[in-house]
This record gives structure tokens, sequence and C-alpha cells, in this order.
């Protein structure tokens, strides 16, 4: 076998792999909670587009505390991204002091058909 089948057999193997556990990739399930200036300034809006831009689902709502708080769920890369859009951009009048994130888990489906701003 040549030097040139060998390497095209070698990178076609890796493309396979890498789209097979692409597709196998984990689920994970989050909830968190955002801290400042997070309420009367689109902030559920904004984070329900962002989640349903990423393929996420989940929800979020006010609290009387003044925080958002809510659940993510969806590919880890993808939960991973909204958790760092939670704690560093947010709406674009908001001023976020800290984003919590607890109760992480992998999961074997979702819960959630989509996205929902909870009232």
């Amino acid at each position: 076998m040549s030097r040139t089948v060998l390497f095209q057999s070698l990178v076609f193997y890796l493309l396979l792999l890498k789209t097979i556990t692409m597709s196998e990739e984990e689920l994970l399930s989050v909830d968190y909670e955002v801290y400042g200036r997070v309420q009367g300034v689109f902030f559920r809006k904004y984070t329900q587009s962002e989640g349903k831009k990423l393929g996420l689902v989940g929800w979020v709502q006010n609290t009387q505390a003044g925080t958002v708080q809510g659940q993510l769920q969806g590919p880890t890369l993808k939960v991973r991204k909204m958790q760092e859009w939670l704690r560093s951009t947010g709406s674009p009048q908001s001023r976020i002091l800290k984003a919590e994130f607890n109760n992480e888990k992998t999961i074997d489906k979702l819960d959630f058909k989509d996205f929902r701003v909870v009232h």
C-alpha cells in the first residue's frame, strides 16, 4: 500500500470517527442563576433567543430576589457556549455581576421541547 493511499485512508477514518463522536455527544442539563442588572432589560427574551439559536431547550424566569434563573439542556459544547453567554454577555442593557451554575448532570434525553420564558 502506498503512503498516499495509507494517508487518505487515515484521513477518512479520522473524519468518520469525528462524525460518530459528534453525533453521540453527551446531553447536559444545568440550572443557572444570573445576578446583577438583569430584570427590566429584556434579559429573559435575549436568553430565550440565544438558547434557541444554539439549539438548546429549557426555560428562564425572573425571581423575586431580582435575579434571573432557569435550566439549560442540550449538547455539552452548546451548553458551555450558553453558560459563557450568561456569564459575560446577556442583553445589551444588562450588567451581569455573576452567574452561578448548579445541578449539572448528563441526561439520556431532553426534558423540554423548546426554550421558554416562564412568567
